[in-house]
């Protein structure tokens, strides 16, 4: 019974005679399955890099296999990648608004009106406030980070609500 050598593909002049051979075979390959778009030049380097790094575990005889398949694998990660690529395009696209110069400068007084409305609260009435409707804070946790009565919380957010309501035109708030 015969026993193979087990030749890989870590001698420099095989290695080098396999690129020779193979390497316009799997650009036209992967260039014909996927086309132009996806740089099938670029993987076909990077699956001989992969065949180069991984010589010694890669016999000559599957040598050919190997590279293949690292190349196909590379491609469909490519095109995986291009989806997600597109998919958050599509999603964030939108680099114009409907609102007119008019809206945007009544908007930015508006948000120093409130501004202005804010500084004027008591400290204790838009602290509770602030936590509450900016922080997302219950008014349990807020009693208990300052040390009072839910209650007293509940009193110091709706009176600074109140006091917000008369100073501002229209004040709304979820």
């Amino acid at each position: 019974m015969k026993k193979e050598l087990h030749v890989d593909i870590c001698n420099e002049t095989i290695y080098k005679n396999f690129y020779n051979k193979h390497a316009k075979n799997l650009h036209d390959f992967l260039y014909y399955k996927y086309g132009e778009n996806l740089n099938p030049k670029d993987k076909a380097q990077e699956a001989f890099i992969k065949l180069w790094e991984n010589c010694s575990k890669v016999s000559l005889q599957k040598s050919k296999s190997f590279l293949y398949t690292v190349a196909n694998n590379l491609m469909l990660n490519e095109v995986k990648h291009q989806k997600v690529v597109l998919k958050y395009q599509s999603e964030h696209t939108k680099n114009y608004t409907n609102e007119t110069p008019l809206f945007i400068l009544e908007k930015d007084e508006y948000y120093k009106k409130y501004q202005k409305a804010l500084s004027n609260l008591p400290e204790k009435q838009r602290t509770a406030f602030m936590l509450n409707k900016v922080e997302g804070k219950k008014h349990e946790e807020i009693a208990q980070l300052l040390g009072i009565t839910k209650k007293v919380v509940e009193y110091r957010i709706y009176s600074a609500f109140d006091q917000l309501k008369k100073e501002l035109d229209s004040f709304k708030i979820k």
